[in-house]
């Protein structure tokens, strides 16, 4: 009976003592595991920490890009600005090209025409308010740099019918038609005769008749129809022309 007792603690012993190695080599493999875990995880975060860094980096690399075109345009902008003012200020005749629209930001609108003319083709055509003679409407013409009108189309002259019918509420215009003298010819006001351009007479003048006369345009109902006969003495408006500005 003794020796059987204590055989069966032996075998106890070593089954306990096999139970706690094989929780030991669990308890070590475990720990491995967790090791090598938190090596991953410190890898991780570190990468995490570089890509954050790098991001940083290019980031500001870019804003202080960023900063520096905004200066440089900037600084542009402004010597373009005041180069701007400087040729207004040499060449003040460019005022009447590019008037000042808005008085706060004093922004400006330029046109190929200046200031109160009115574009149509190339030419730029203003609509008197004020009367004068043929001659002096010449010269008020001529001292705006432009002549009085003279119709090489029939473009022009429908354009003209229509904005002097809008303007002037039956009221005449002075054209740049003119008698030659003795012998009864028509002549526009640069000395072309009227045979090169196309005629809207209401009646074609009579080319023995010596006296002083010009022509003036009466918007009616047809612009086919819309010149007429008129002592050069008389007052009347006047439509003015000029070639659009150009660059070239």
């Amino acid at each position: 009976m003794g020796v059987n007792n204590g055989s069966a603690l032996l075998e106890e012993k070593q089954q306990e003592t096999s139970t706690d190695e094989s929780w030991l080599s669990q308890y070590r493999q475990l720990a491995h595991y967790f090791s090598l875990l938190c090596f991953l995880l410190i890898i991780i975060t570190l990468l995490q920490t570089l890509c954050l860094v790098q991001i940083t980096l290019v980031f500001q690399s870019q804003s202080t890009l960023q900063e520096t075109k905004l200066r440089d345009l900037t600084h542009s902008l402004e010597k373009l600005n005041q180069s701007y003012n400087l040729l207004f200020s040499q060449y003040p005749a460019l005022n009447q090209y590019c008037p000042v629209s808005n008085s706060t930001t004093s922004e400006r609108v330029c046109s190929p025409c200046p200031a109160g003319w009115t574009p149509q083709g190339e030419k730029c055509f203003l609509f008197s308010q004020d009367r004068a003679d043929w001659i002096s409407s010449q010269y008020h013409c001529m001292a705006l740099g432009g002549a009085v009108v003279t119709v090489r189309t029939e473009e022009e002259q429908v354009f003209l019918w229509k904005k002097a019918r809008s303007l002037s509420q039956g009221d005449s215009y002075w054209l740049g038609l003119r008698s030659s003298g003795g012998d009864g010819g028509w002549q526009w006001s640069d000395g072309s005769p009227v045979e090169q351009g196309p005629g809207f007479w209401e009646r074609e003048p009579d080319k023995t008749d010596s006296s002083e006369l010009c022509g003036r345009l009466t918007p009616g109902d047809t612009y086919t129809r819309s010149w007429f006969t008129y002592r050069c003495s008389n007052l009347l408006r006047r439509i003015c022309e000029r070639r659009q500005a150009s660059l070239q």
